[in-house]
């Protein structure tokens, strides 16, 4: 067997999957070109393992593995991206850059640990309007 045929189809597979994660605004399209990325490095792990002759087949043990691992990060993706989608209305990668930002830290008095919260509570809609006015 030669070893440049799975090799070419690893590098072609793995750059539409790099295209993919660049290129892609949805979240689940994300998700899913970064598995395509992961089955090309178990197209070259499986490809390598044959052509050594390997007698442990160590390529083959770290496919398993990596489909283990990849098993595992679409789970927890698709539960985040589901939280997300239920938050925000949206999986679009462009309107989750604002996620971490929170308005607590616009709201909060300067070195002063006792919180008015009517003070809070009368800044909070001025702090999302400056989000709104900052994201758009």
């Amino acid at each position: 067997m030669h070893l440049a045929y799975p090799a070419v189809l690893a590098v072609l597979l793995f750059c539409t999957g790099l295209y993919g994660v660049l290129a892609r605004r949805n979240a689940i399209l994300v998700l899913m070109s970064v598995e395509l990325m992961l089955n090309a490095v178990n197209l070259n792990l499986v490809a390598f393992d044959v052509w050594l002759r390997d007698a442990l087949h160590g390529g083959q043990a770290l496919t398993l593995f990596t489909i283990a691992i990849a098993a595992a990060e679409i789970g927890i993706g698709l539960a985040i991206v589901l939280a997300v989608y239920r938050n925000r209305g949206s999986s679009d990668i462009d309107r989750l850059r604002d996620t971490a930002e929170t308005d607590d830290a616009e709201t909060l008095p300067d070195g002063d640990d006792a919180r008015d919260s009517t003070a809070d509570q009368a800044t909070a809609p001025a702090g999302k309007a400056k989000k709104a006015e900052a994201t758009a």
